[in-house]
């Protein structure tokens, strides 16, 4: 067997209790599929279901009957399976698996008796066994939906009375995914003109726009949909979207184990889930590089305030003091004082806004104020920042301040977050994922699987050796992966070194900025979300030794 799950082969001992679903009624092979769904499967779907019926008084229907266990077996072509599938393909066209030498057999056996396969009664056709269970859709209406799928493999209309909603859809990707035909079901899906869901979001007075946990669900089912069934354009959007919102899954307090985030879609597939936390990582990183950047400006020994020969320390002082106050009361900054690093208990608590007192309490301050990172719509973050005052501290002072030297900053940001380098490609993604990853760490892992893949086939050619050979070449080549690795890691940190982004006059007036989805937007993007440093005042310096600007990498945001 290809699969440990499947079956143990095929026979022809058809029990009369089991229900048999004629997908084409001349088949000549029955798929005997053993379904099975977990406890926590089924009692989310009876809550579902009594939530439903609450939301329809006037409307009597019989709960559904869910099982643990169900047994199906479908009449389906041997020829269709094999064009259309890759697995069935492998499974019941090689006679290394038993499956395909019992089809064969049984075959010959009616050959014998002058019998056509796709005339035969059900009890005298080859079955395949095959067993499926519900670890990555948490369905419990698998049954129907791989019904649907094998219509869908015979071009057979679907005999489903339900609408297909997201949902329907996650679990058919999944099933094709799993069963290699996602060619086919791409197909249907085009053919199939669904309107996909808008994605949903609730209001906060404070951290603005939200996804709940259904509206992210249904976000993550529109990702993996489109990444298994080949819709560009749908996941160009929705993993912008994702991106954008945030996720629970990416908050510092997320449980693995949480009820109901265990399907595929809440780890995506193919380093999607790292490479969209990383992408937004990054783009908070930017913006919390200027909110440090100024602030490291306002507490340098360097003058500020521009009013000439005028210019007063005081000026700073309080632009400072407004600043601090501004991010503090937005919940963009977090201060701890130096008794919150000694860990000691015997100090006298004076609680601020937006201070903390205690290591505990510093450590929970920082921790909540990275489940908001996670979570916050990185649009609200911008518009919050747009909205710092612009206070002086008297009426000569009318160019001083934060706001003035902020906003060309903000805007530029809002700029890049429109190219179309933010979202994920589907096309660049599957063919030359290496060229378009910000996660440099995805690549480094790319090239160390591939290499124990080639040292495996290595090992498998060279047949038996001696075991203190062995020893050596597996010596030698753990000396190897970490040559490379540290190689890779000097290569990296003279990248990052060099990866400083400079918000020149000529940057933010770049005539190529008005014309949207260019290719040099995006270089541009990237270059700016990819940084390691940002520099937000360039042109303000008499020379390049002034103050020292920020350094900011993507764990640091909002600390």
């Amino acid at each position: 067997m290809e699969d440990g799950q499947d079956g143990d082969s095929a026979d022809s001992a058809t029990q009369p209790d089991l229900r048999i679903v004629e997908i084409v009624p001349d088949g000549d092979i029955l798929l005997d599929v053993t379904f099975e769904t977990s406890k926590e499967t089924l009692k989310a779907a009876r809550r579902a279901a009594r939530s439903a019926a609450r939301s329809r008084p006037g409307q009597q229907s019989a709960p559904p009957a869910l099982e643990a266990t169900t047994r199906v077996r479908y009449r389906t072509h041997l020829a269709v399976l094999k064009q259309n599938s890759k697995y069935f393909d492998n499974l019941l066209s090689d006679t290394r698996f038993a499956e395909a030498r019992s089809i064969e057999a049984r075959f010959q056996q009616l050959a014998l008796k002058n019998v056509k396969p796709s005339e035969a009664e059900a009890a005298e056709l080859p079955v395949v066994h095959i067993h499926e269970d519900d670890e990555a859709t948490r369905s419990a209406e698998q049954a129907a939906v791989f019904e649907d799928l094998l219509r869908i493999l015979h071009r057979k209309q679907s005999t489903n009375p339900k609408a297909v909603t997201m949902q329907y859809l996650a679990v058919l990707a999944v099933l094709a995914d799993r069963f290699a035909c996602t060619a086919t079901v791409s197909r249907y899906l085009n053919a199939l003109k669904y309107k996909w869901p808008a994605t949903q979001t609730r209001l906060s007075r404070d951290d603005g726009p939200a996804l709940s946990r259904s509206a992210e669900e249904t976000l993550r089912q529109k990702i993996l949909v489109s990444w298994l069934l080949d819709q560009p354009l749908k996941m160009h959007t929705a993993t912008r979207e994702l991106i954008m919102y945030g996720s629970r899954r990416w908050s510092a307090s997320f449980d693995e184990d949480e009820e109901g985030t265990s399907a595929a879609w809440w780890d995506l597939p193919d380093d999607l889930e790292r490479e969209l936390q990383y992408r937004r990582e990054c783009i908070l990183a930017t913006i919390a590089s200027v909110q440090r950047h100024f602030l490291q400006l306002y507490t340098s020994r360097t003058r500020q305030c521009k009013l000439g020969y005028e210019s007063s320390p005081s000026c700073d002082s309080y632009q400072l003091g407004e600043m601090v106050k501004f991010l503090c009361s937005r919940g963009l900054l977090v201060l701890s004082d130096f008794a919150s690093h000694t860990g000691s208990h015997h100090h006298h608590h004076h609680n601020y806004p937006g201070t903390t007192t205690t290591a505990a309490a510093a450590a929970a301050a920082a921790a909540d104020a990275r489940d908001l990172a996670a979570t916050t719509d990185i649009g609200h973050i911008l518009a919050t920042l747009k909205q710092c005052p612009a206070y002086q501290i008297d009426k000569h002072h009318t160019n001083c301040g934060l706001r003035t030297r902020l906003l060309p900053a903000l805007e530029h940001i809002q700029a890049m977050l429109s190219s179309n380098v933010v979202s994920i490609s589907r096309a660049a993604w599957a063919r030359d994922r290496e060229r378009v990853a910000w996660c440099r760490s995805l690549l480094l892992r790319e090239e160390e699987e591939e290499e124990e893949e080639a040292g495996g086939r290595r090992h498998g050619a060279g047949g038996k050796t001696s075991g203190k050979g062995e020893k050596s070449d597996s010596r030698r080549e753990k000396n190897g992966k970490e040559k490379k690795r540290a190689e890779a890691e000097e290569e990296e940190e003279q990248q990052s070194s060099a990866r400083v982004f400079r918000f020149t006059r000529a940057v933010a007036t770049d005539p190529r900025l008005r014309y949207e989805g260019a290719l040099a937007v995006d270089a541009m993007a990237r270059a700016l979300f990819t940084a390691t440093e940002w520099d937000w005042t360039p042109d303000e310096r008499e020379d390049s030794r002034g103050v020292e600007f920020g350094r900011c990498r993507p764990a640091d945001v909002l600390k």
